[in-house]
């Protein structure tokens, strides 16, 4: 889909302008699991074709890290909804669309993001979670 819902906010970003890392956390049955750090290229960015260019999800995508996403990224649901542990202000804010749709989301936190729509600006590494029960295990076959 392309990222781009034309009924929502538009999010301000900053797209990042030098390599920086990302480090995903796979939770595991609610404890940390696979960890999987990824350079990100600014000039590779788009990955994919899913959330904002840039985006967690986006970065996910080039990583090779499945990031459940029913609505195909348009900040249309809450599947992709993950924890920025660290690196949190090096991300846009969250617009009051993505905010509305955080409140459906099952383990909130106050650095709950949905991966479609938070971009981080490359100023520093971040740390992402992305928990357990956000996986679609129909879809990966357990």
């Amino acid at each position: 889909m392309g990222g781009v819902n034309p009924y929502i906010e538009k999010a301000k970003i900053e797209q990042a302008k030098r390599p920086f890392e990302v480090t995903f956390v796979l939770e595991e049955h609610g404890k940390p699991g696979t960890v999987k750090t990824f350079v990100v290229e600014p000039d590779k960015i788009p990955f994919g074709r899913t959330g904002l260019e840039g985006s967690i999800l986006d970065i996910a995508a080039g990583a090779g890290i499945d990031i459940d996403h029913a609505c195909g990224g348009v900040c249309a649901c809450a599947t992709c909804h993950v924890i920025v542990e660290t690196g949190l202000l090096t991300c846009n804010q969250a617009t009051d669309d993505e905010l509305d749709m955080l409140d459906t989301a099952p383990g909130l936190t106050e650095k709950s993001r949905l991966s479609c729509q938070c971009v981080p600006n490359g100023s520093a590494p971040i740390k992402v979670i992305v928990p357990g029960w956000n996986k679609n295990y129909v879809k990966e076959g357990h």
